[in-house]
């Protein structure tokens, strides 16, 4: 399958595919991309087969799906994106207003990036898809990265400062605590995004930063987006930290782009809502 993908070249206009059974979620999708993205070739389609079909016959830069389509589930089609272009990775979000209950297990699978509510808003979901695939020059933004390995901090470090983050690294949770207790003293958060390991050679754990900043600080998944890393492929462990409160996972070692386009997409969710309740 792979062979029938073409190979795109920067300075294209960016390809977004819109897969969904509903017509006018469709016309809406695609109406809120024009106004973001005028340049944007955007195709649209009904089934399963009709995405396969298109995908077979060129790339795309940022892909939605509906969980449910009228020919296959949603996360069938996302598996036949990455077998058929291993290669290159392509953004995919499920756009759904449905509470499945695979949802409430995050179990969504490795091949999708993330889960898009449309109680957010289509204008929301634009603004997304433009970070993707017409990025901005530099990003701005505070990341708090906890890592105990001096090796794998300075290589992460570089990947998210050489796109304008401003990191913070310490190398345990009990000094990224008592950062966070600090910064929340003074008024403020200290960070819009934090990563960590969960592996880490002091006494507390990614896990117990985790619960400490859901339950001790009160920093919802929206104000505090946490990443995790991890190198446990148990879906059950896994599981257990999404249950806690982890916005997303990412499995070791870590794919430099994969790390990078989860990151801005919590950073971009995180500072949504926090324009949102500004305004409010």
């Amino acid at each position: 399958m792979s062979d029938n993908i073409s190979r795109r070249t920067v300075g294209d206009a960016p390809r977004v595919l819109v897969v969904d059974g509903s017509k006018v979620v469709r016309q809406l999708i695609a109406r809120v991309l024009k106004s973001e993205l005028p340049a944007a070739e955007i195709v649209d389609c009904a089934t399963g087969e009709d995405a396969q079909r298109e995908l077979q016959g060129g790339a795309f830069d940022f892909i939605t799906i509906a969980l449910r389509l009228p020919d296959m589930d949603g996360l069938e089609l996302a598996r036949y994106v990455r077998e058929s272009a291993p290669q290159a990775y392509v953004p995919i979000v499920v756009v759904s207003g449905d509470v499945d209950d695979r949802l409430h297990r995050r179990a969504l699978g490795e091949h999708v990036t993330d889960y898009f509510d449309k109680s957010l808003g289509f204008s929301a979901l634009g603004a997304f898809i433009r970070g993707y695939v017409s990025p901005q020059a530099s990003v701005s933004g505070t990341v708090l990265y906890v890592e105990d390995s001096r090796v794998v901090a300075l290589a992460t470090r570089r990947m998210m400062e050489k796109i304008g983050l401003t990191v913070r690294h310490v190398v345990s949770v009990e000094d990224a605590l008592a950062l966070l207790e600090a910064d929340r003293a003074l008024g403020w958060i200290g960070a819009d995004v934090v990563l960590t390991d969960v592996s880490l050679k002091g006494e507390l754990t990614g896990g117990d930063l985790l619960e400490r900043i859901r339950t001790e600080f009160g920093y919802g998944k929206g104000r505090l987006p946490v990443l995790v890393m991890t190198g446990d492929e148990n879906p059950a462990n896994q599981a257990a930290l999404l249950k806690a409160g982890a916005n997303d996972l990412v499995e070791k070692p870590v794919e430099e782009n994969l790390l990078i386009t989860k990151l801005l997409f919590q950073l971009r969710v995180s500072q949504h809502l926090h324009s949102l309740n500004a305004s409010a």
